[in-house]
C-alpha cells in the first residue's frame, strides 16, 4: 500500500479542505471546512467523548431520510464555533448547493454537519472565536485553487488553538491507495486531552501504523533531553482541566458505501484515534469522527470493504502523527519538534 500523491484528504477527488484562522491579539482560533462534489457524498458519523458539540449528526443515522451532506465543518470556540456551519450553508444557498425543496429552482436545504473543539481562551480573549463570517471565509478558501491541492497543515484553521497534553496540537492529513484502485484519507484536529507521544520513548504513538518510509526521519530523542522534556510536563495529559479538549477526525473514500458502511469507517477512523493518543475518548473530550464516500468508483466486495476500513483506521493514526509534526510552537504550548528536536533531525 502507498499513499496517495499528496498524502492527504485532497487525494480523494471531488473533496476540497479550506481554512479560516483567527491568529492575533487576544485570538488563536479558526475553522476548517470539508466540501463534497455538488450532488453531496454519503456520510456517517461515529461519537466517542463524552462531551460533544456537535450540529446535524443525528441526519447521519442510516435511519434518517437525508443520505447526502454538502460539507462538514470543523471549528474553534466550542460551541459558540458551531455558528461557523451558518456561513457555509449561506456560501452553498448561494451557490445553489443543497437538498433541494419545493419546485424552485435554488430553493435548497445544504447539509452541514459540524463539530467544534474546545480552544477558548488559548489566545486570551474569551470573545476571539468563530463565526458565520469565519465558516464563509473557510468555505471561499475551498472553492479557491488551493482548495483542491495539498491539505495544508498543522496550526491553521480548526486547529490553529489546539493542543495535545502538554504540547501544540494541528491539523494533520494523510491517504492510502487501496489495492482495487480506490483511495482512502483522513483529516484530523488533534486536541486532545491525552498525549500522541509515548512519555517513555518520545516516539509519536501513531508513527508505527505509518507506510514504508512515511516516518524514515523520526528517532528516538536524546536520553537526557527527554528526561529534561517529561519533567518540566510536556509530554503530560489534561493539562487544562476538564472540558478543554476534543479530536475531530474525518475520512474520505471515493468507493460507493451506504450510509451504515460510512458509519462503520466511520468508527474504524474512532478506532485509529484510539491508538495514535492515550487516554482518548474520555469524559474532557468530545472526539467525533466522520466518514464521507464520494461514490465516484463501485462499491466494494466484502474483501476490498475489509481493506478499506482497515487502511482508513490507518490513516487517522498517521495524519495524527503529520499533526504534531506539522505543528509550530505557540505561546506556552511547544510543538514536538521543537521539545524533542533529536527525534526529527
Amino acid at each position: 500500500m502507498r499513499a496517495g500523491e499528496t498524502n492527504g484528504l485532497t487525494d480523494v477527488p471531488g473533496l476540497r479542505v479550506g481554512h479560516a484562522t483567527l491568529r492575533g491579539p487576544g485570538a488563536l482560533t479558526g475553522t476548517t471546512v470539508v466540501l463534497t462534489p455538488a450532488g453531496g457524498a454519503v456520510a456517517g458519523v461515529d461519537v466517542r467523548g463524552a462531551a460533544p458539540g456537535t450540529r446535524e449528526t443525528d441526519l447521519l443515522d442510516p435511519r434518517r431520510l437525508v443520505d447526502r451532506v454538502h460539507a462538514v465543518v470543523f471549528s474553534g470556540g466550542s460551541a459558540y464555533g458551531l455558528a461557523a456551519a451558518d456561513g457555509v450553508m449561506r456560501r452553498l444557498e448561494a451557490d445553489g448547493v443543497g437538498f433541494p425543496v419545493g419546485r424552485e429552482p435554488g430553493h435548497v436545504v445544504p447539509i452541514v454537519p459540524a463539530a467544534v473543539v474546545f480552544d477558548l481562551l488559548r489566545g486570551g480573549d474569551f470573545g476571539a472565536r468563530p463565526d458565520a463570517s469565519t465558516g464563509a471565509a473557510a468555505y471561499d478558501d475551498a472553492r479557491a485553487p488551493a482548495g483542491s491541492a495539498a491539505v495544508r497543515q498543522g496550526v491553521i484553521g480548526a486547529g490553529t488553538g489546539a493542543v495535545a497534553g502538554g504540547l501544540k496540537g494541528g491539523v494533520g492529513s494523510a491517504s492510502a491507495v487501496l489495492s482495487g484502485g480506490g483511495t482512502v484519507a483522513a483529516l484530523v484536529v488533534l486536541n486532545a486531552a491525552g498525549s500522541a507521544v509515548h512519555p517513555e520513548t518520545g516516539e509519536p504513538y501513531g508513527a508505527r501504523y505509518g507506510l514504508p518510509g512515511e516516518f524514515a526521519t523520526l528517532q528516538r530523542p536524546d536520553p537526557e533531553e527527554l528526561a529534561a522534556v517529561r519533567a518540566a510536563g510536556t509530554l503530560r495529559t489534561a493539562v487544562e482541566g476538564p472540558l478543554r479538549a476534543t479530536t475531530l477526525a474525518l475520512l474520505g473514500t471515493d468507493l460507493t458505501l451506504t450510509k451504515s458502511q460510512c458509519t462503520l469507517l466511520a468508527g474504524m477512523g474512532a478506532d485509529g484515534l484510539a491508538r495514535a493518543v492515550r487516554p482518548v475518548h474520555t469524559m474532557h473530550d468530545g472526539d467525533t469522527t466522520f466518514a464521507l464516500s464520494t461514490t465516484a468508483r463501485p462499491a466494494p466486495d466484502g474483501d476490498d470493504l475489509h481493506e478499506l476500513l482497515a487502511a482508513g483506521a490507518d490513516c487517522v493514526s498517521r495524519a495524527i502523527v503529520h499533526a504534531l509534526l506539522a505543528a509550530d510552537p505557540v505561546g506556552p504550548y511547544p510543538s514536538y519538534t521543537s521539545a524533542l528536536p533529536t527525534a526529527v533531525p
